[in-house]
């Protein structure tokens, strides 16, 4: 019998060349490849008769092979050879292209299984909506895997077959008793869930769908709760730690005078993060606010706050020209008040590092922002208090603990410009107390967002040229950044040499995810700088980069974005006093891509965008915008499972809250299996 930690080398079939293909998706054991699960089935237990056939449905047939045709060979074209198979009700095309070994593998009388997508069409005999197959699996009647069963499909790799994958997916459920199941009896009865070696071996080879659903709620409901409960210890453990820094009550941050009012959102996150300031705990705040928003402002006010009370803060920036922006911006805001803000960066020269770090051990540095390089052990602060990341989606959480190491327990401010929806954030960063600025500072005008249909390019182009005439700036953004044969869509590339030769004389600059760090920033630079008026660039635009002069958002291929990455790059204009646009250049008329451009046309409310984009794409954009480090989810779908992450997330609250070290017998088996899942040290603080 195979054990959990059994090598997969180990199961016939399996050498070393193969053990590398799966070692390729992080397959090196059965444990590996058990909690690896199914993307879906196919269920041939949907064995039809060819005269009840539907069009578009994906079923089984078995039929006697009454025909073969090969078809004639054209140089450069597929080859078709069809089948004519027939069952007591009637007969069936099936198509295969390119396969002229069908010939001497088939017997013509001989029963077999096909299963596969059927369209109805009228075939080459005139008769009417005739059922056809292209391309099935199929075998012969006799064959094991044809037989009326629900078969699991799994996501592969060069070199790795579904055949392969499922031979060692029947190795290691014969191991499912072995596993330690988190959930007590009383636990699994309470809340209807099966028991996980009930699950393991359902999810894999269902008996029926039935059994499938049973299996699949466990799993979801499992990894649901271990998500959230995580996150639940890791806060505790957090709390758990020495107390911060408690500053003053004073209210000096009303003492920083900024050229603009606070918004009401504004004034009430900054309020929320004084008090967690002032009351001796660890703050670990998340500023929540929408492109444009004054996220910003708000940390400045905080830093105010935290050096009048003698002491540092670091703000650390994803990318080199952030860090510069927000150097700049805070120079500006704390003009004259006698606050030391330094630049550390991977560029500095080491006698500029040097002095930097000298500065900074010795505390006439107030405020250091800076990148990656703020991590680096030779940083070290006098007494920082207060730790502000700003896109912190890009660091992962590790990272973000090891600067909050360097002082004696800073308080934790992260700020993030990806809206979600309150009660979906209230789970995700369940680690961390949130504040929400929905409100926009006074004078930002609406950005007038238009659809324009592949013939109203000319018409787009021509409005962006009078705004390049009037001294603005346009970005154009694309998809892809060379033309695909694959995809009929507009590269960078292309884009770039069409613009170029359109806004001449104006200077046109092109930006690209395959650049150097330092190549990106000189271009941004000079676009932010105004010597470059049109950037061609794909989606690698930072967030957060402020350019008031830029009027104008293009997007072309709007189709192939989601609502969240539109609205992200719309919110790269619109931050200066002129009116601003944004054109979505549209080259496909599906229902989801005009539903779409619809809203983007009628909202520029981020948190409406979220909760829309939530519903018509699903959580694929939403893992790439929460925490790095958070647990990775292979079963559940935080969109679809909403009533069961709400269940869970319900349940995990009340454990930690009766609970918090989980060291109760029923939660100690959750623990390791935590511990397990996600690694020990991120979660004991």
């Amino acid at each position: 019998m195979f054990k959990p930690d059994t090598r997969i080398t180990e199961v016939k079939g399996i050498g070393p060349k193969k053990a590398d293909a799966f070692k390729n998706i992080n397959i090196e054991t059965l444990e590996d490849v058990i909690f690896s699960y199914p993307r879906e089935y196919e269920d041939r237990t949907k064995v039809r008769t060819i005269s009840d056939l539907k069009d578009g449905e994906t079923v089984m047939v078995t039929a006697e092979l009454r025909r073969l045709k090969k078809g004639r060979y054209i140089r450069g074209r597929k080859t078709p050879t069809t089948l004519l198979v027939g069952d007591s009700t009637g007969t069936m095309e099936v198509v295969f292209f390119n396969a002229s070994w069908l010939e001497k593998s088939l017997s013509i009388g001989s029963e077999y299984w096909f299963f596969g997508k059927v369209g109805l069409r009228n075939n080459s005999g005139g008769i009417s909506g005739a059922p056809v197959m292209i391309h099935p699996q199929f075998g012969k009647y006799t064959d094991s895997e044809s037989g009326e069963s629900i078969l699991p499909i799994y996501p592969l790799a060069a070199g790795i077959s579904q055949k392969e994958r499922r031979r060692l997916a029947s190795a290691a459920v014969t191991a499912a008793g072995e596993y330690e199941d988190c959930f007590s009896e009383e636990f699994r009865k309470k809340n209807g869930l099966c028991d996980l070696e009930y699950a393991l071996k359902n999810i894999h080879f269902p008996e029926d769908e039935r059994h499938m659903k049973v299996a699949k709620y466990r799993l979801i409901y499992e990894e649901l709760l271990l998500f959230t409960l995580s996150l639940g210890y890791m806060k505790a453990g957090f709390s758990r730690e020495k107390p911060g820094i408690v500053l003053s009550k004073a209210r000096f941050e009303d003492e920083l005078t900024l050229p603009f009012q606070l918004t009401a959102g504004q004034a009430q996150a900054l309020d929320e993060i004084c008090r967690d300031m002032e009351e001796g705990s660890r703050m670990s705040r998340l500023v929540q606010g929408d492109v444009g928003s004054g996220k910003t402002a708000v940390a400045a006010k905080a830093i105010y706050k935290v050096v009048k009370n003698g002491c540092q803060a670091a703000l650390m920036a994803p990318t080199e020209i952030l860090a510069e922006q927000h150097l700049q911006t805070f120079n500006a805001f704390y003009k004259g008040e006698g606050i030391n803000v330094e630049l550390l960066t991977s560029s500095a020269s080491a006698s500029e590092r040097r002095g930097i770090l000298e500065r900074l051990s010795s505390g006439k540095t107030d405020v250091l922002i800076g990148t990656h390089a703020l991590f680096s052990s030779d940083v070290e602060f006098a007494r920082l208090a207060l730790v502000v990341t700003d896109e912190q989606h890009r660091f992962g959480v590790a990272q973000r603990e090891a600067l909050s190491h360097k002082g004696e327990s800073p308080h934790i401010l992260v700020m993030t410009a990806t809206p979600i929806p309150r009660t979906l954030a209230l789970v995700l960063y369940a680690d961390m107390d949130i504040s929400v600025i929905k409100d926009k500072p006074a004078g930002r005008k609406e950005i007038i967002t238009r659809t324009a249909r592949e013939a109203d390019r000319p018409k787009a182009y021509e409005f962006v040229l009078r705004q390049v005439k009037k001294g603005r700036q346009v970005y154009i953004v694309t998809a892809l950044i060379e033309n695909s044969e694959s995809l009929d869509v507009r590269s960078a590339e292309e884009v770039f040499e069409e613009a170029e030769r359109y806004f001449k004389p104006y200077k046109t600059g092109f930006l690209h995810g395959r650049m150097k760090q330092d190549e990106k920033d000189d271009i941004m630079g000079a676009f932010k700088n105004g010597e470059i008026q049109v950037l061609v660039s794909t989606v690698v635009i930072e967030v957060g980069i402020n350019v008031p002069n830029a009027t104008v958002m293009v997007i072309e291929n709007s189709e192939r974005f989601g609502l969240a990455q539109m609205h992200q790059l719309r919110g790269r204009v619109g931050r200066g006093e002129d009116q601003s646009y944004c054109f979505l250049i549209l080259c496909s008329d599906t229902e989801v891509a005009v539903e779409r451009s619809k809203i983007m046309e009628e909202t520029s409310d981020g948190f409406i965008i979220a909760e829309k984009d939530l519903q018509l794409r699903g959580t694929g954009e939403f893992f790439g915008a929460r925490q790095a480090g958070a647990p990775e989810l292979r079963i559940a779908d935080i969109i679809k499972h909403t009533k069961i992450l709400k269940s869970a997330a319900d349940e995990a609250k009340k454990i930690i809250s009766e609970d918090p070290l989980l060291d109760k017998p029923d939660n100690v088996r959750l623990r390791r299996r935590i511990e397990k899942l996600y690694g020990s040290t991120e979660f004991n603080g």
